[in-house]
């Protein structure tokens, strides 16, 4: 027999365990299908073995995406803001901007570890979520440019443009991305060589090249 429950409270209780128990859902969807991926590919990546995964029936799965392709596109982004958060908890803007940076370059091997599923699903999405791919690009992309527009206000960063922080940015992207293929990827993600960290840090706090010298007028 329901309990009799006041209908504004009624509605209230039922519309919150609602959302709660669809985020949950969600989350599992999520999970289940960054392991499925990971472990699979997205080819084989079906609805069937997310969902037996994950725990929920077939037809749950249709409540919240409409296809298997919806999920796929959203998959990698979702990740992605994951790995924003948890970098950004690591480097935090009461650092200098280049331990910032540095905190930041860490804190993703961090994350590649911790999620070894990441590396998969970020080379395969370009081919199979192409829509998600762009999407975790401009993600990723645009915290990273608000960062050094930061440093530029708080005068650590000088003359650059937007323009070039957004070409940076994708630099120092593709860095990650390389060098987590090389150092980080396969059953052995548990650390990267101390070579790799200071080889960045020296790349991000002097530069490569030194400026050219102007020649002397005769």
């Amino acid at each position: 027999m329901a309990r009799t429950i006041p209908l504004r409270a009624g509605r209230k209780v039922e519309k919150l365990s609602r959302a709660e128990r669809n985020e949950e859902t969600r989350r599992r969807l999520f999970d289940a299908a960054t392991k499925v991926v990971g472990k699979f590919g997205y080819a084989e990546a079906s609805v069937a073995r997310i969902t037996e995964l994950a725990g929920v029936a077939q037809g749950t799965f249709y409540n919240h995406f409409g296809n298997r392709q919806e999920l796929l596109d959203q998959l990698l982004p979702t990740i992605g803001i994951d790995m924003v958060h948890f970098i950004r908890e690591r480097a935090g803007p009461e650092m200098p901007a280049a331990e910032r940076e540095m905190a930041g370059f860490r804190a993703f091997f961090e994350f590649v570890h911790q999620v070894p599923e990441f590396q998969r699903i970020l080379n395969e999405a370009e081919f199979f979520a192409p829509a998600g791919y762009q999407k975790h690009l401009d993600n990723v992309a645009t915290a990273f440019v608000r960062i050094l527009k930061r440093a530029r206000a708080s005068d650590e960063i000088v003359d650059y443009s937007d323009e070039e922080f957004e070409a940076i940015v994708h630099m120092f992207m593709g860095a990650r991305g390389y060098l987590s293929r090389r150092y980080a990827s396969g059953d052995d993600t548990t650390s990267v060589p101390n070579d790799v960290i200071t080889a960045y840090e020296k790349l991000v706090t002097r530069g490569l090249f030194k400026p050219a010298t102007q020649k002397k007028k005769s």
